[in-house]
């Protein structure tokens, strides 16, 4: 009997989330530190450093010792692949079977790791290959594009300027039905009227009502200029 093929690396579960994780942390060229790294993934530093080993072995990712890790050209197309995958679950489970936002992360953790590449691009087809997810998160195309958008953070945006909330930036259940509850859904209307100093409580209309929030939660809201 011939010899069985080495499982491809790149369909590992771990390898996966480890690209993931490397690609949300990364910033343009800069490394991750492997602490980073470990508290993103919930494992200790010395499994970090193991598995950056291994991926440099696999061309997925450049590591050196004290510096941390970054994803080569190869490894960044792989993270997109699984975060394309990611994305277009959550905008399923939302859109089409009535899951509340705050269920689909965990759901879609799961899922993104268990279907076809050929089950991924029917689900783009069927959604009619969006380009955000439901938290305002761009979906990657097959090539790995992104559109860009002109966001800032509520916690940035000028006082008594219409804007329009674009993104959701946590995965945490309980902090995102929280800004949910305080009205601040994606397309919905907010003009900052005050902000208090030190990272205080930020004050604002939300779709005609006044809200008040926390300078934490304000950091997860981005928006962007309402046309």
């Amino acid at each position: 009997m011939p010899e069985r093929e080495k499982a491809d690396p790149k369909q590992s579960r771990s390898v996966q989330d480890f690209l993931k994780a490397v690609y949300t942390l990364q910033q343009a060229d800069e490394r991750v530190a492997t602490n980073a790294l470990a508290e993103e993934l919930a494992v200790a530093a010395p499994s970090v450093t193991d598995m950056a080993q291994r991926l440099v072995t696999a061309g997925l990712v450049d590591y050196e010792r004290y510096k941390g890790v970054r994803l080569t050209a190869a490894g960044a197309a792989e993270a997109l692949k699984i975060i394309r995958r990611h994305r277009l679950i959550e905008l399923y489970l939302v859109s089409e079977l009535n899951y509340e936002l705050r269920e689909v992360h965990e759901e879609a953790e799961n899922l993104e790791h268990a279907v076809s590449e050929r089950f991924i691009e029917a689900l783009a087809d069927k959604l009619g290959n969006p380009e955000l997810d439901p938290h305002g998160d761009p979906i990657p195309a097959v090539d790995g594009t992104m559109i860009r958008r002109d966001l800032r953070l509520l916690t940035e945006w000028p006082l008594h300027q219409a804007a329009a909330v674009s993104r959701i930036k946590t995965d945490n259940p309980e902090l995102l039905q929280h800004i949910l509850d305080k009205g601040f859904k994606l397309n919905t209307h907010v003009e900052v009227l005050a902000r208090d100093p030190f990272e205080g409580p930020l004050t604002a209309m939300v779709d005609g009502k006044m809200r008040i929030i926390g300078h934490q939660v304000a950091a997860c809201i981005m928006v962007e200029a309402n046309e």
